[in-house]
């Protein structure tokens, strides 16, 4: 690993995204969203009238997704989480991203990652990890503001119970279930502003760039 690699881990709306880009811009590194990754591919076998449940087409579609087309307002969709998470178990799947998100990595410079299993399985010699919740009722509100401002009519109660099971599917899968790494820092945003966390978030990646300098 050439570069300064920051991993960030963490549940939905938990609000690793928000800290991944404040650090982007912080230290003027490049940041992927592994998420939209597979909401890409999710919401491709949709489109295809595929079903997202079918291994080999997720994968097919895996293998063709372009990681410059990520910026669809549509990835963002209740329905696009769902499918993410039903594509996401398939091993075919992990694997294929898994190979674009460590070339991200391995970019001279260094790079933020965010996603379930960053620190545990894409970059687990990242110099720095942090492992970013907050508790389900914070993360359910979170979200629920985020897709109201898209879809006025969409129901609280729908969107908590999209977090539960989605929550349920990333820590219960075989391959790279989500869990903090070992050496990962806990940071906990249910009461914190983004600003607040972002600040936490800058402080915790400060030590460990200083432990990194120092390595030989």
């Amino acid at each position: 690993m050439s570069g300064f690699v920051i991993a960030i881990d963490g549940p939905a709306a938990s609000g690793k995204g928000a800290i991944a880009h404040a650090l982007a811009d912080a230290y003027r590194l490049p940041v992927l969203d592994t998420g939209l990754l597979y909401r890409a591919v999710g919401l491709a076998v949709t489109r295809a009238g595929e079903d997202p449940d079918d291994a080999a087409a997720s994968a097919r579609h895996a293998s063709r997704l372009n990681l410059s087309r990520l910026d669809d307002p549509a990835l963002r969709s209740l329905e696009a989480g769902a499918a993410a998470s039903r594509v996401a178990v398939h091993p075919a799947v992990r694997e294929v991203l898994r190979a674009a998100q460590r070339a991200f990595a391995a970019q001279p410079g260094g790079a933020i990652i965010d996603g379930r299993d960053i620190g545990t399985v894409i970059v687990p010699d990242a110099p720095a990890k942090l492992y970013v919740t907050a508790s389900p009722d914070a993360r359910a509100e979170r979200r629920w503001l985020q897709l109201k401002a898209v879809d006025p009519g969409i129901g609280r109660e729908a969107v908590i119970a999209d977090i539960a099971r989605r929550d349920a599917v990333d820590s219960g899968r075989a391959d790279s279930p989500m869990r903090p790494a070992a050496d990962a820092v806990l940071l906990d945003t249910t009461e914190m502003t983004i600003e607040a966390a972002a600040d936490a978030a800058r402080r915790i990646v400060e030590a460990a760039r200083a432990r990194w300098a120092k390595e030989p």
